[in-house]
């Protein structure tokens, strides 16, 4: 999940596993596999950025200790 802004500056979560696309004209519109779409503030750069480091987070493994 990465947390994205509407332009009326409310913020809420987004399942980042189910965007198709995203689009700047000029706003950002992130459209889902279900065909939901929402505008939000953020550019496409920076989602990118959210979504890789929701990947990294999601990747990183605990310390076992012996």
């Amino acid at each position: 999940m990465i947390y994205v802004t509407r332009l009326n500056g409310k913020v809420f979560a987004l399942n980042c596993d189910l965007i198709e696309t995203m689009e700047e004209t000029p706003d950002t519109v992130i459209t889902l596999t279900g065909g939901n779409k929402f505008v939000v503030s953020e550019s496409i750069k920076v989602l990118i950025e959210r979504i890789i480091e929701f990947r990294r987070n999601c990747q990183q493994f605990p310390m076992i200790e012996e």
